[in-house]
Order: C-alpha cells, then structure tokens, then sequence
C-alpha cells in the first residue's frame, strides 16, 4: 500500500499546538477547573509536626459542623493503609506516628470548601512530639535513630570503575550542597471523584502517570483494577512532582463513604506540603589529573535526602551514581551515593533526577582543576569529554553520539553580549541600587550528560492504539493512549508523527485515560521516545493492515478505505536495560544518553550580592527535532529552571519545618529575571531510537545552574560551594 507523507504539520515541522490557542486565552480547563452537579469538597488535615507519636484523634466537634459529611482517618481506609511510587512505605492517612510536617491525618468531606476547612480545625489530634532526624549523614552512617523498619538507608549505590586507589600529580577536593527545590508548577493539584452505584470509581485528575496511580489508588480502595477508573483532566505542570500520590486516595474514599462526587483542590502553601520535591544533596568529590590536564581518577561520595518516605529515591541515587562523574573520560571511578530517611519532607522525581546535583559538583570541581593546573576552564573539559565509544564509570559503552567537545565549542566561540547601559540591565535593576560601580561581568561553563527513559532493568513501554476510518469523506486517524501530557507538547508529537506515518492531515487525540494499556509516566524525557516508538509502531501496523487488506494502489487514502476501519493496538519497548552490579556498580544501566552545554554571563554587584544574568548560550543535542520549536521551548524552560537553582529557589527548612511554603517567600525566576538566549540544536541522530531522536526536556536544567554559578565565581573570586547562591554568599568577607 503507498501513502502519500503528509509534509504539513508532519515531522520535522513546527506544527501548532492543539492546545495552544485555549490556552493563551485562558479557555483552558484545567483540573481545578471540574465540576459536578451535587458535588462535595475535600480537605486534608496534615500533621504540623515533622516528628510525633499520635496519642488520640478526636472528630466530635469537626463531625457537629453543619454542612460536613464525612471526617475520615486511617481506620476509614477501605482497603491497605500504605502505598508508594517505588516501596510501599507510606500511609494514606498516618496511624500511629507521623513523620514529616504537612503527613495527612485525616480528610473531610463538605458542602462547600470553607465548610470543610472549618471542619478541618475542629479536628482534635494530641501528639507526642519526638526528635526529628534531620541530618542525611547521620542517617545513611547510623548515627540517627531508625524511621522505618528496615532503617534509614533507602538505597545505597556502589561504582567501582577502573584501578582502585591510583595516584594523580594533581589534585583538587572539594564538598559541595545543593538545597531542596521545588518543582513550583502553576496548576495545584486537584481532582475529582465520581462514585457509582457498582461500588467503582471514575478519578478525574492532573497526573503525570496515570496507571501508577491507579494500581495504588485500588489497593487503598481495595477494590479491583477494573473498578478505579482514570482520566485525565487539564495538567498546569507537573516536572516529577505529579509523579507521586497527592489526593487521589483521599478524594476516591470521600466519595465511596458519603456516595457524592468530591472535589479537592490545594492551595499554595498545601501544594507544598502535598508533592515531593527536589533532593537536597550533600556531596564530597576528589579528582585527580596528570600536569597537562588528563583525568586520573574521581571519587566522591554523595548523600541525597530522601525526607520521610521513599518515593523515587532509589532511582534518583542510581542516576545520581552511574552520572556522577560527568561526560567525560574518566579511567578510574569510586563513587558511593546514599538516598536516606530523614523527617524532612517526602522528596521524588525532578527534572535532572538526580544528574543536577551531581552536576554542580563535578563541574565545579572541572573549574577547581583548570584553575590548579592553569587551563582554560573549557580547554580542561575539551581535554577529558566523552564522545560515541566512550565506556561510562558503569562500563557501558556509549554507542550514539555524544559530541560533548563540539556542544562546549559551540557555546565558547559565540559572541560576548554588550555591557548594558539601562538601569534595567543591572543587578538590582530598577530598584536603583547600582548605575554600574562595583559590578564585576564573569563568564562560566557547564555541561552535564542525562539518561533517557526509564533505567536499571525497569520494563520501559508504552501502548498506543490508532484508528483509521473516513470522515465526512476524508481519512482521519485518532490515536490512544495513556501517556500524559503535562504542557510539554506530547499531544502535538502524537499528531505529527501521525500525519508523517500515515500521510493524513486530520489527527484526533483521544482523552488520556486507563482504559488503554499503560504508558509509563511523563518523566525521564522519555515520552517522546517511548510513546512515539509505540505510535510509530501503531501506524506501521495500520499500513501492514491496510496492504493485507487493499493490496497496492495509487487511490486516495479515502477512496480505498470507504466503509472500513483500521484498528491497531500496539505495546512497544526500547532496547533492554539492566541492574547495576550491586558491589561495582557494572551494568549497562541505561537506554540512551543526553547531553547539553551552557555558556553563562553574569553582571554582579559583589558590595550587595546582587546578580544579574545578563545571556545564556546553549548547545544541546537532540537528535532529531520533531517539532523545532518545542525543543527551544524545552531548552528555554529547562534553562529556567537550573538559573532558579543557581541564583534564587529553595524551600528552607528549620528542623524539618518549611519556613516559606508560598511564593512571596519562594522565588522563581520571572521573565525578568530570564536573560536573552542563544540556542544550537544539534540533530545527531541515535540509531537505536525512533527517529534518532533524543529526550530533550531535562538536559537544558543539567547544565545551566553550575554555568551560572560559574559566571559568578569568575566575577567575584568566591569558592560558592552551595546553591542557591545568596546575597550573603558573596558579599561575606571569609
């Protein structure tokens, strides 16, 4: 059968978003934005210590408040009481002990949100405050008292590559940290459940994984599969903290017991609370190198908090392990990373995943050698960067591109930015602090690899179904799947690939939900790759169909299919990963590699500590683009997120305590603080992927904060081994 390859609106092309119109108008629905006739709402009572023994619950006086009609604990939970993205650790509604500030305890179900929040503060809940385990090397070394059963180590990874215990002529050590940063999406979650009169449930809700969430949610139900049903509703951002739970158990429980429809919607300083966040990391790295710049060795230990229920933390230390030592050549490596359980707050999946932490270290310590051996900080990477053959500290090839020089190159050779002349283009900016006397221009470099897709043996698919018919006289295809878009643009690659593969122009997405097979989560940069193979596999099948079925001919597409359907289901997977040794750390742990390079320029104020990211340059390898646009956006966004890292986001903590669950007290980057970009794509194709595409998403984020912070060190001499880089960081005398 030939088809005819649609070339508009088809692979390759900047085709327009299906969403993107709703959206900049605001006529988007969101899930905050679902309603139902006769519907209650939910609200979440959460423990406002980081460590206490619960002694008693008393609901008398919420359970008198007029309107409520449900005010549910632990004992209240149909089915188990324990759930968890990787273990089962975590109680829906805590029990006997809670073990971080925000742990729900109880949940209510009223006629109006207000009413439920009053009913909330008439719970009463008598605690026994105990000691908060705080401290991630005290808990990975045994020093703490245990959190869970099995102690307080969630994983503990070992890389052992090369010739132990080798000497270099030079030496730098450094030890470095990392704060918690939050994904700090727009949407809050939120959601809505359905009950019906089976005893099933229909879950409304802004996800990121949608069958690992219903495996969960039944479990705590106790009812089957078959009986919890997902769909998904408007997602506002996600970036791994819509991975987890949030309250889609609570919702799904209120609604079974009063037999009503129950929204729940978070406000700000609860979506806080309510999602994970990113690792804060402590990190002890070594390296060593001969006199003309040549890597010997690294070592480096790595301790990530994993706050107080497991999550993703045992995936995030292996990336954080197997990545440790950078895109570059390195003949021996020991590295050790830690994931343990502290009393601080639950932490997951985050863009990076682990490669941003491990990032500011070691290119820190990249810019600690130029400086001990007198390189130029780009030369002493250009010395040591990995390329396709390279054998990773896990003693897997790299077998696609890894043009780690050329990336660095890229961003090096580019033209410096004019010094800025507007009270706007200085630190401070219109605050009026500064018209250019004591600030100091710095220029630093960073470049970061990542893994795509889902690791270390995990089964990696995703199902996609598409269905060929003719409309109105034309041949419209819609496809099916349970993959999440979250704002990345999936459902614009759905109908790209689509319209490419089977040569027609009007492509329908299907509502997201678990009636189709899985699709794995939108995380890991992976969707692209994965849902993208299925989906090509899906339309192959559909012009498999169509030849079996019509033979050869030149008609058009809706001439020959007249009365007929084409309906094809496919599951596909990439190539195999495997387990890691868990004594060397051998194995080859990961499906495909991404890599991107900063360049960063900085204007600082060193007598007020005051920053300004005057441009960032970038190179990224992407493989192929599927839609050029939303790969800059992808570089744009990421590239965000990694100067919020450098210069101004973190949650702080007091004795597991969040001091600024808001936004007047978190600060994100703005359009004011994003400076002009310089964006190179580069298409190096990967043979083993659809397309020789790569994940885009997270590599941008990698490479851009020690970019910056390097820009910032050049400007003001400071070691500035932590992140964010404060005020005080830099205008401290010692």
């Amino acid at each position: 059968m030939t088809t005819t390859v649609a070339t508009q609106g088809g692979i390759g092309t900047n085709a327009q978003r299906p969403d993107g119109a709703l959206k900049t108008r605001g006529e988007f629905a969101y899930s905050s934005d679902l309603w139902h006739e006769d519907m209650l709402w939910g609200a979440t009572l959460r423990s406002p210590h980081p460590h206490a023994r619960i002694v008693s619950i008393d609901l008398t006086e919420a359970l008198k408040v007029p309107g409520v009609y449900a005010v549910l604990t632990h004992s209240d939970v149909p089915g188990t009481n324990i759930y968890g993205l990787e273990h089962a650790d975590q109680p829906v509604l805590a029990a006997d002990v809670v073990r971080y500030q925000g742990e729900p305890v109880a949940v209510v179900a009223a006629d109006h949100p207000e009413t439920a929040r009053r009913a909330i503060k008439r719970i009463e809940v008598a605690y026994e405050v105990l000691p908060p385990v705080v401290n991630t090397e005290d808990a990975a070394h045994g020093r703490a008292k245990p959190l869970h059963p099995n102690g307080n180590i969630v994983r503990h990874v070992k890389i052992r590559h090369g010739v132990q215990d080798v000497t270099a002529d030079v030496v730098v050590t450094g030890e470095y940290e990392v704060g918690m940063q939050d994904q700090a999406f727009l949407g809050p979650e939120s959601g809505l459940a359905v009950p019906a009169e089976d005893g099933s449930i229909d879950l409304f809700i802004a996800t990121q994984w949608l069958h690992v969430d219903q495996r969960q949610v039944a479990v705590a139900l106790g009812l089957p599969l078959d009986k919890v049903r997902l769909t998904l509703s408007g997602v506002g951002g996600a970036f791994g903290g819509r991975e987890d739970l949030s309250m889609q158990v609570h919702a799904c429980m209120l609604a079974l017991h009063t037999g009503k429809p129950v929204k729940m919607v978070y406000n700000r300083e609860e979506s806080f609370y309510g999602h994970v966040h990113r690792h804060p990391a402590r990190m002890y790295y070594e390296h060593g190198a001969t006199r003309d710049g040549k890597l010997v060795y690294v070592k480096c230990r790595i301790y990530l908090d994993g706050g107080a229920y497991a999550s993703s933390t045992g995936a995030v230390v292996a990336n954080a392990a197997t990545l440790g030592v950078g895109p570059y050549d390195v003949p021996s490596a020991t590295v050790d990373c830690w994931g343990v359980y502290t009393n601080n707050p639950p932490c997951g999946a985050m863009r990076g995943f682990g490669a941003v932490q491990a990032a500011f270290a070691y290119e820190s310590q990249m810019d600690k050698l130029a400086a001990a051996l007198g390189i130029d900080p780009v030369e002493v990477r250009l010395r040591n960067a990995m390329s396709e053959g390279s054998v990773m500290p896990t003693g897997q090839l790299v077998d696609s591109a890894a043009p780690v020089a050329e990336l660095l190159t890229l961003v090096r050779d580019k033209p410096m930015p004019l010094n800025g002349t507007d009270l706007t283009d200085m630190p401070g900016g219109v605050s009026n602090t500064t018209h250019g006397e004591g600030v100091v221009r710095g220029v630093g470099y960073g470049v970061g690899i990542k893994n795509v897709g889902f690791s270390d043996s995990f089964d990696d698919y995703s199902t996609v179904r598409v269905r060929l018919s003719v409309i109105g006289g034309e041949a419209v295809a819609s496809v099916h799947t349970a993959a999440v878009e979250v704002g990345q643009g999936l459902v614009t690659v759905l109908q790209q690939i689509t319209r490419s593969e089977l040569g027609v122009d009007v492509v329908t997405i299907e509502p997201m939900d678990t009636s189709i097979g899985d699709a794995g989560s939108t995380s890991a940069s992976r969707q692209t790759y994965v849902t993208g193979g299925a989906l090509r596999a899906a339309c192959e099948a559909v012009r498999t169909a169509l030849y079996k079925r019509f033979g050869d001919t030149d008609l058009p597409l809706a001439q020959v299919l007249g009365t007929d359907v084409i309906d094809e289901v496919v599951e596909w997977r990439h190539r195999p990963t495997y387990r890691i040794d868990a004594e060397t750390g051998q194995g080859n742990a990961h499906v495909q590699y991404a890599f991107a390079a900063h360049r960063a320029v900085v204007d600082v104020d060193v007598e007020l500590g005051l920053v300004k990211v005057v441009e960032l340059a970038c190179a990224q390898d992407v493989g192929k683009a599927i839609n050029p646009e939303a790969v800059l956006g992808q570089i744009h966004g990421g590239t965000a997120q990694g100067l919020g890292l450098a210069v101004m986001e973190e949650i702080q903590l007091a004795d597991g305590k969040i001091r600024n669950p808001s936004f007047t007290d978190y600060l994100i980057p703005t359009v004011l603080d994003m400076p002009p970009m310089v964006v190179d794509v580069l298409e190096r194709p990967d043979p083993h992927a659809p397309y020789g595409l790569r994940g885009v998403g997270e590599p941008p984020t990698i490479s851009a904060t020690p970019a910056i912070v390097a820009a910032i060190r050049a400007a003001t001499g400071k070691a500035l081994s932590r992140v964010p880089v404060r005020p005080e960081h830099i205008t401290e005398t010692m």
